[in-house]
Order: C-alpha cells, then structure tokens, then sequence
C-alpha cells in the first residue's frame, strides 16, 4: 500500500482505506489523475493515527474490513473531529445499511463497483463542506477572540494580518512559541494574546525578562529552591515554572540566559519537570513555554553563546513580529487607539490631530517601534499637538520626500477615513456624513483599503 507523505495541497487531501488493494489503487489512480493528493492505508489502525481534528481532507471507506469495520471506523473518528466527511464504500449495500450509515453521520454511502463520475463528484462535494466547515470554526475563533476580554493586536496591514492568523492556528496547541522582533514592537503583548485567549487563559502567566535577573539567582527565580538551599535561603521558594504550571511562562530576552543555566534549562523544556533546587523530587509541569529575543539567536549559536539544541528546541513554532515602518499604514489607527487610552487614564480630552501631524506619523520610520508611538500618543493627550511633535527627536522630524504623490495622497485619503470611523465608533451613515460621502463611494474606498467597521467599534 501507498502511504506517502502529504506533498501537495492538504485542502485536496483524501484517505483512502480498502483491505482490498486493487480497489484503494483504482481510487487512488482515478484521484490523482484530477490532481487530488491521496494516501491509501490497508488498516484501520494506521489512519486513524494521521486523523487530527481541523485535518483539511476526507476519508473514503470500506465497510467490510477485518479487525474495525467502516461503521465502528467513522465513529472513532467522529470522536476526534465530527464535523470530517467519511464516504463509505460497500460491495453488499442494501437499504437498511445505507439508511444506518447515514443516520451515524456518514458524508454517502455508495455501492462497489462504483461509477467514476459518481465518486469523483461525491468526492468534490465532501471537501468543499469541509473547508466550508473549517472556515465558519475559524471565523468564529476570530469573532470569539474580538469579542474576548484581553489584549487585542490591532492593524490591518497583510504582515500583522498574517501574525494574528499564525497566533489563532496555534492558539490551543501544545507547543512552544518563538516571538522575534525589534525593541519596542510588542513581543509581551504578543505572548498575552496567546495566553489570555487560549485554554490556559485561567492560570497564571508568568513573565520574566531574563536579561535583568543577577546570573546568580535566575536559577532559584525559574526553578524555585529548599529552605536551606544557599545562604540566605530561610524558606521555600516556588519558582516562576512551577508558578505558571496550567498556564504561561513567557522569557523575554531569552538571549540573555546564561550558558550555565541553558543546559537546566533544555532539560526541563524537553522532560516537562523541575527540580527546586536543594531537592531530589521533581514537580511534574503542564505549561506553555514562550520566549522572545530581539536578536538572531541562530547567529549567536554559531558564535557559540547560545546552545543549538536549546534553540532548535524554543523554535518549534516562530512568530514574526513586523516592525512599525513595515506596516505604516497601521500608525493612525495604533496612535488613535492609544492616544484614546491616554485621554480616559489622564481624564484629559481628546482633541483632534492636524492633517500636517498625521503627515508626520506616516513620514516617520518609527526605530522605537510601537512603544515610541504610544509614548508620543501620551504625550499628545498631555502635553498637546505642539509639545509632543516639535520635541527633539520626537516622530516626523524626517520629511516625505521619500513617497511618491500618488503614496501621500493615498495615505492622506485612508487616515481621514480611519478617524472618521474612529469618531463615529464604526457607524457607516456617521462617517459617510462627516466627509460627505456617497455610501458605494465610502464602501469601495474602505475595500480597497481594507477598513472593516468593527475595528473601530469601541
């Protein structure tokens, strides 16, 4: 039998299990001719070890097979994802077993020797109700997360889009998460969206920036110790792993770990327990481990100040953090947001930006990230417009002399329509009125630059 590795599309993936061989290779020849990507099995066993849920393909059946029949085969795996599509085959079909197999939820029932065309569109049907399927769970994943209390990664730009939808596909997964990017570009808020919109979400997160720590007591802060332990030590000591047990520990600056301790450090990434130190029994671990670094780890690997293993082992799954002038057009929309936290924190009212200052935010390449721009929306509420632009250093002291008209005016067009939205808490008819805009004409402006209307609803 064929049971290849997956290397085409997994949207077009189909299984395919049959105890007879000719049947599963006729399928699978018929398949593959039409461009779908099929793996065959002759056991029962060996499928249902590939079946996960959210798997984006289908299953075909036989019924009659030795050991777990197509019936019993379909229940274990509705078990695992119920909404999977399962066409089962059978060469001694009668009404009584079609109308059985349907009622326990298979996708059709069809008779051998089957009719190719029958098959293959009965095949095309199934997998686009799964995708249908796997589209509403993941746009109901976003609606939760929206609509969840906790940190929210705003912005539409295609980079920060593409990160909040890496950040929902391993949401609740069991694995740990690389965070990479600048100073100042949000990796901690990055780490408690994972957590707080995740199963974890009721236990601790924990954070700890490892580069801040004394070299000579980090161990005793991850690890906890004994009373006794080291001088000083009067009592027991819970460390930040065994605080964040059922939830998340986040390292920042995992660079910063010393060599000594990374060795400790692999072990209980890979065993799952620690050990406190002065203490022989080990304390069984259920957390996410997140790190962060602001520099490439995998050169300093190769100059021999950080483990290669300890690096291969955090980089399981690796999120890209864009900096802020990789995503420009997010700026008015972050400064608003920010500048409206500052305006309810410091009781001050909000007053409206300049068109020559909102030039100046879309000008400015922001090296401090968004910790410069919330700093400068800060001082915007309490200082005003002048103050806050025209300090040394502040944003906008370079010129747009590097953008083309056609990129000004675009970026000037999208800004107003964003504080438009903003001010009229996403109602289209109140932003159509205060720019004086036909509702087609206010529509086809917000698609073409992807402005949805529930980013601005407060």
């Amino acid at each position: 039998m064929n049971n290849k590795p997956s290397e085409s599309n997994d949207l077009v993936t189909v299984y395919v299990i049959d105890d007879e061989e000719h049947i599963c290779s006729a399928i699978e020849q018929m398949l593959e001719l039409q461009g779908f990507n099929v793996h065959t099995f002759s056991n029962a066993e060996t499928l249902l070890s590939k079946v996960e849920r959210h798997w984006p393909g289908i299953i075909i059946s036989d019924i009659n097979m030795p050991k777990m029949d197509g019936h019993q085969l379909m229940e274990r795996i509705h078990q695992i994802d119920s909404g999977l599509p399962i066409i089962l085959l059978t060469g001694f079909g009668d009404i009584s077993m079609a109308v059985k197999a349907m009622r326990n939820g298979a996708y059709d029932f069809i008779e051998k020797p089957f009719n190719n065309e029958h098959l293959l569109d009965t095949v095309k049907r199934a997998l686009d109700k799964r995708a249908l399927v796997l589209e509403n769970r993941h746009l109901k994943k976003e609606l939760e997360n929206h609509a969840s209390p906790g940190p929210r990664i705003l912005g539409n730009s295609p980079s920060i889009t593409h990160m909040r939808n890496m950040l929902n596909q391993v949401m609740d997964a069991p694995a740990d998460v690389m965070i990479d990017g600048e100073t100042g570009c949000g990796k901690e808020l990055v780490a408690r969206y994972l957590h707080d919109h995740s199963i974890r979400k009721d236990k601790n997160f924990v954070a700890l920036n490892c580069g801040a720590i004394p070299e000579n007591i980090i161990e005793s802060e991850l690890f906890g110790a004994e009373s006794g332990a080291y001088t000083g030590a009067d009592k027991r000591r819970i460390g930040k792993f065994e605080h964040a047990n059922g939830g998340t520990i986040f390292l920042d600056e995992i660079e910063s770990t010393p060599m000594s301790l990374q060795v400790k450090l692999l072990r209980v990434l890979e065993e799952r327990k620690v050990v406190r130190l002065g203490s022989n029994t080990s304390v069984d671990l259920d957390v996410r481990i997140i790190a962060a670094t602001k520099v490439d780890l995998l050169a300093l690997c190769d100059q021999g100040h950080f483990r290669h293993d300890l690096y291969y082992r955090l980089n399981l799954v690796k999120i890209d953090i864009p900096p802020l002038r990789e995503r420009i057009e997010d700026v008015p929309l972050l400064f608003l947001h920010f500048a409206r936290i500052a305006s309810a924190r410091y009781h001050r009212e909000l007053i409206p930006l300049s068109q020559e200052h909102k030039a100046r935010l879309i000008s400015h390449d922001w090296p401090g990230n968004v910790r410069e721009l919330r700093n400068l929306a800060e001082r915007f509420v309490l200082l005003g417009e002048f103050a806050a632009f025209n300090e040394q250093g502040s944003a906008g002291s370079e010129n747009t002399a590097n953008m083309s008209l056609h990129e000004r005016v675009e970026f000037f067009e999208r800004s107003l329509i964003e504080e438009a939205l903003n001010n009229n808490n996403g109602s289209i008819k109140g932003t159509m009125d205060e720019l004086m805009l036909a509702r087609k004409t206010l529509y086809d402006k917000m698609k073409k630059y992807d402005l949805a209307r529930k980013e601005f609803k407060s």
